[in-house]
């Protein structure tokens, strides 16, 4: 274990120090999903007042702002670079730099992330879970903050991470065969996030379509954390979606090391 520290521990200081380094792209990162969770509060608090049900698809107005609260704590969690690292590494050639090292392909990019997700989650989760229950305490008027939620909820999120890190990596290796993923990636991201209920919950979908979309990896990678956080998931509910995410997550870590190797054989590179 102390060996495999010091081998990957390179890699975490990298991370937070991009982060350190680059402050004000990191600040105005965060502050883009600050915005984004406000206009996502400001339409359905529209939504809402415009109809006369107290309820839509079994979401009261309170439920829904601590539910785009909770995505913007869980999509920050999650967000991984590793296709456009990839695909930028192609475009210069510095990724054959990084296949001949005698490490992990993966593991450089989950301990790359993780030392910046470090600095991102000591300075910004604790205070917007303390705002989250303090706003549903005055919507309600009741504490409904739960230490067992939130702790299932990291490891949900944890695990939603890994699906998305992995799959990151997957999609990034387009990139060995159409050297330049930007378009793609916006449209891959796009897409992530509209079936994985960051912008409408999965509930408002017809059910034949929920059904799929729950089945997907992509609800594991939000809506499974935030409906686990508010106590929806409950015992075999709660069993299952775990183990959903866990065999998406393994899926993703097996395709990522097929398509690694798959990948090398064809490697040309634009730069180097």
């Amino acid at each position: 274990m102390k060996r495999r520290f010091r081998i990957y521990y390179p890699f975490v200081n990298a991370g937070m120090q991009q982060v350190t380094t680059y402050r004000v792209d990191w600040i105005f990162y965060l502050l883009g999903n600050v915005v984004h969770s406000l206009v996502s509060f400001f339409i359905w608090q529209a939504v809402f007042l415009s109809g006369s049900e107290e309820t839509l698809n079994g979401f009261t107005m309170p439920q829904m702002i601590v539910y785009f609260f909770l995505i913007f704590i869980s999509d920050t969690m999650i967000t991984s670079d590793a296709s456009m690292m990839i695909a930028e590494e192609v475009r210069d050639g510095s990724i054959a730099m990084r296949m001949l090292r005698p490490v992990g392909y993966n593991a450089t990019f989950l301990f790359f992330e993780l030392g910046g997700k470090l600095l991102t989650q000591i300075v910004l989760i604790v205070p917007v879970v303390i705002g989250v229950e303090i706003s549903r305490f005055v919507l309600s008027g009741v504490v409904q903050f739960s230490v067992l939620n939130l702790l299932l909820f990291f490891v949900s999120t944890i695990l939603a991470y890994l699906i998305n890190l992995f799959f990151s990596i997957c999609f990034g290796f387009l990139a060995f065969v159409i050297k330049h993923i930007w378009g793609t990636n916006i449209m891959k991201n796009c897409i992530v996030s509209f079936c994985s209920g960051a912008m409408v919950p999965l509930s408002f979908m017809p059910d034949a379509l929920k059904t799929v979309f729950m089945l997907l990896p992509f609800a594991s990678l939000n809506y499974t954390p935030v409906m686990i956080y508010m106590g929806v998931y409950q015992g075999a509910d709660l069993l299952f979606y775990f183990g959903l995410q866990i065999f998406w997550a393994l899926f993703f870590w097996a395709l990522s090391k097929l398509l690694a190797m798959v990948s090398a054989k064809h490697l040309t590179v634009q730069g180097g």
